[in-house]
């Protein structure tokens, strides 16, 4: 996620910059202070930082080890209708139809050209009602554009995301459901679940490429309690010690885990194949907006993972191969659990081959000083993304 843009505010239900207005999180109240540094994403405000002096390795390793709580910005959007899979179908390069009720998948959206226009989950609540839970961007106009003609309504549902994540993540769901948490609710799986009196849906989903659930709220005639749900949260976590933590924990270990933003790491031009995603791509499919032009694409990988032991990669630093520059750096940070700066690495062009992968290359910091890296593919830990696919096992 693109989450650059940092503001000090106050707790206010919007924040107005410019002729923009900005929608901060009903759960806001509970963790803001006067040094926290909030994001902007998807017209939302994110806990960023708790403050400048904040340090991000503490938490990580509690992500890692034990279980964090993070009020996130993503914005779900609703499909609904009987022809709410065609309007689907059209727009994503996944299959949607195929998807049962209480099942997610990962799903780009592409231009005419080929190139990324969105990513995001698709998710199937009910026959005819779906979630697309979007990244930074917008999309609505483009899924209403798509159902023009369509027995099809586009909605925003206006739900807030909370994600807990980490291995203690499901025994967290399990107390806070009252105990009964199945053996079947294994990733990329959803449903509807009693947290605490309140109907919320919940899926095996996250951001960070560890075990993990996200929970929606809700608005429209049943509207949650948040300030309810966050205790009754906590209330089942204090056992498993679960935390509060910013979005600075989650940064690092996304990195690690290979997982791109749309917008920053997917740059507008990439196409699925360049960015690392062909395998999203069902041609099996019917047609879809941008299929011709994916079926005569370059399938070349433009965007890898890059390992430098003596430096850490960041946004806009060059990259240098047989003493040239030939790419630069869309995100990078230093990795706890390897001990050495990762980051996603941008190419300029293929090599005959598409051999970037093994490749020693140099790192140009911000000094002009160069480290010698090498080029891998992501992600950078847990190479068969084993960690978040654990099954419960009470």
């Amino acid at each position: 996620m693109a989450r650059e843009r940092h503001y000090y505010i106050e707790a206010f239900d919007t924040v107005e910059f410019s002729s923009y207005r900005q929608y901060l999180s009903p759960f806001a109240d509970r963790y803001t202070t006067d040094q926290t540094i909030f994001g902007l994403y998807c017209g939302r405000l994110y806990p960023l930082k708790a403050s400048h002096e904040e340090d991000p390795v503490p938490r990580y390793w509690k992500l890692r080890n034990g279980v964090l709580l993070y009020d996130v910005p993503e914005q779900p959007v609703e499909i609904a209708g009987p022809d709410a899979v065609r309007v689907l179908e059209k727009v994503l390069v996944c299959q949607a139809e195929t998807l049962g009720v209480g099942r997610c998948r990962y799903g780009l959206a592409c231009y005419e050209d080929g190139a990324i226009v969105m990513d995001g989950v698709v998710m199937r609540l009910e026959a005819d009602r779906y979630w697309y839970v979007k990244a930074n961007g917008e999309f609505i106009s483009w899924l209403k554009a798509a159902a023009i003609g369509l027995d099809a309504e586009v909605s925003d549902p206006g739900s807030q995301v909370l994600q807990i994540q980490g291995p203690k993540s499901l025994d967290v769901l399990n107390a806070a459901i009252g105990g009964g948490l199945s053996a079947d609710f294994r990733y990329f799986r959803a449903g509807f679940f009693d947290l605490g009196g309140q109907t919320l849906w919940v899926s095996r989903t996250g951001w960070t490429g560890e075990v993990g659930i996200e929970i929606y709220s809700n608005s429209g005639s049943e509207p949650t309690d948040h300030d309810a749900l966050w205790d009754h949260l906590f209330a089942s976590g204090e056992q498993f010690g679960m935390e509060f933590s910013t979005s600075s924990s989650m940064g690092i270990r996304r990195i690690e885990a290979g997982i791109l933003d749309n917008g920053s790491d997917i740059e507008p031009d990439l196409t699925p194949f360049s960015a690392g995603l062909g395998h999203f791509v069902n041609f099996d499919k019917g047609d879809f907006i941008g299929r011709a032009a994916l079926e005569t694409a370059d399938r070349s990988q433009l965007l890898l993972g890059l390992a430098c032991p003596t430096a850490t990669p960041e946004t806009f630093m060059t990259v240098h191969f047989e003493n040239a520059p030939t790419g630069h750096i869309t995100i990078g940070t230093w990795s706890p659990t390897r001990d050495e700066g990762v980051g996603y690495v941008r190419f300029d062009r293929p090599l005959p081959g598409d051999e970037w992968v093994g490749k020693r290359v140099q790192l140009q910091d911000h000094d002009g000083e160069l480290h010698e890296a090498s080029v891998e593919l992501l992600p950078f830990i847990d190479k068969e993304k084993q960690l978040p696919r654990a099954v419960w096992n009470q």
